[in-house]
């Protein structure tokens, strides 16, 4: 497969200390927390999973023509948004 960051992506993933090969890892053995279907030019999903105790949550989309994966952002979710498994967003 193919990976494809958009300059979001790694401005976020500098800024918190993610590599490209660790991102890459979470988007392979992660856990897909919530789908977009009606995105556009794809649809996109939240993906969750963890770096050294860290969680990190990775937006992204895959274009099945090309088999590229395309990283959106990349972040750690908030423990105050999210609930302690950070897989919902806590209700306000």
């Amino acid at each position: 497969m193919n990976y494809s960051f958009s300059g979001h992506a790694f401005r976020r993933m500098a800024e918190r200390g993610f590599s490209p090969d660790i991102i890459k890892n979470v988007i392979e053995n992660g856990c897909v927390i919530k789908e977009y279907p009606d995105d556009k030019p794809y649809p996109s999903r939240l993906i969750l999973g963890f770096y050294e105790n860290r969680p990190i949550h990775i937006v992204c989309t895959y274009n099945q023509y090309d088999k590229t994966e395309y990283i959106i952002t990349v972040y750690e979710p908030d423990t105050e948004l999210w609930t302690e498994d950070f897989k919902s967003r806590r209700k306000k």
